[in-house]
């Protein structure tokens, strides 16, 4: 990969001819995790060079490809570089990215990679990619600056016209959590969650967080869910109010089918949020450094990025775990 450098005389950017690698995690098959170098592209005069200080663990989607769940995707396949939540120091800028060396930045993944499918392509040392998909972010947003991504995507699900604010939220993960804030910041009525297991029923601020069996409302206008348990759908159906909504915020591994009578005499709608747009991208960053939206309690657990084997399989396997983080700094 080519480095930055001042021409002599000139003080012009141009690019040096040099090759280098990343260091980057690596799945090379269901289970199968380690560190590994891997060279990278070249980048243009639109790229940025990101040295990457944190980069979290996303208990949905790259849960499924460790365990070999995940359907057919575009751009899927093993060995992939995971990580589609990282945060880290521009450190080379191209003449046309715009950006400048020494920023920080949100990166949302990368496709830099030889030899790797880079779908995520965020948990790796170095990367490189074009300066249209990074996001300047307050310097002093350490680890937490990883989080927006998922942050901007509970965004998303709520935010636009013809959306409502959920009134029943299920799960209180990362993304539940950040449903239930995002809705109590709007000013909107506090949200009720719904948590089966013990050790995530408790962090709730302004809002309750209880059990489904202890609810007995039947009239909920819009339920989402952060859960990805496609199962509970017949479940949601029969706690909507007539008209209302279901948001199915996770990702489903499981054909997804309900029971159509019920629905019908609920007129039920059903609605898919996908991933985060440049618009949720700013509001969030603009809630986040203003205060309005805290996302540093949501990281319970972090590893060293040395360590990254033991750290993906404590993310998918401990319950207490909300967000696990991979810290970089001390990797070469």
């Amino acid at each position: 990969m080519p480095q930055l450098s001042l021409s002599a005389g000139t003080g012009v950017a141009v690019w040096e001819e040099k090759d280098v690698e990343t260091t980057a995690v690596l799945m090379t098959a269901p289970g199968y995790i380690a560190l590994d170098a891997l060279p990278v592209n070249d980048p243009v005069a639109t790229d940025v060079v990101v040295e990457i200080t944190h980069s979290g663990i996303s208990t949905g989607t790259e849960k499924l490809f460790w365990t070999g769940q995940m359907p057919p995707f575009p751009g899927m396949g093993y060995p992939l570089v995971p990580g589609y939540e990282a945060a880290g120091e521009i450190v080379e800028a191209g003449r046309e990215s715009g950006l400048c060396v020494g920023q920080r930045v949100f990166v949302p993944g990368a496709s830099c990679y030889q030899g790797a499918h880079g779908l995520f392509g965020g948990a790796a040392k170095r990367i490189v990619t074009d300066a249209a998909r990074v996001t300047p972010i307050d310097g002093g947003l350490q680890a937490s600056g990883a989080l927006l991504a998922l942050a901007a995507t509970a965004r998303h699900a709520m935010a636009g016209e013809g959306k409502a604010v959920p009134d029943l939220i299920i799960g209180h993960g990362v993304l539940g959590r950040l449903l239930a804030r995002l809705t109590v910041a709007a000013g909107a009525p506090p949200p009720t969650v719904w948590e089966v297991d013990p050790i995530r029923m408790s962090g709730a601020e302004g809002y309750e967080v209880i059990t489904p069996d202890s609810d007995a409302r039947r009239d909920y206008l819009s339920i989402y869910d952060a859960s990805g348990r496609g199962d509970l759908l017949n479940d949601m159906v029969g706690r909507l109010a007539k008209g209302g909504e279901v948001v199915l915020a996770g990702f489903y591994a499981e054909p997804l089918q309900f029971a159509f009578p019920p629905a019908f005499m609920k007129e039920a709608r059903f609605r898919i949020s996908a991933e985060w747009s440049s618009d949720d991208m700013t509001a969030t960053r603009a809630l986040v450094e203003s205060g309005t939206l805290r996302l540093d309690d949501l990281i319970t657990h972090e590893r060293a990025a040395a360590d990254a084997a033991k750290g993906y399989e404590t993310a998918f396997s401990d319950a207490s775990c909300l967000k696990m983080i991979l810290d970089w700094s001390a990797v070469a």
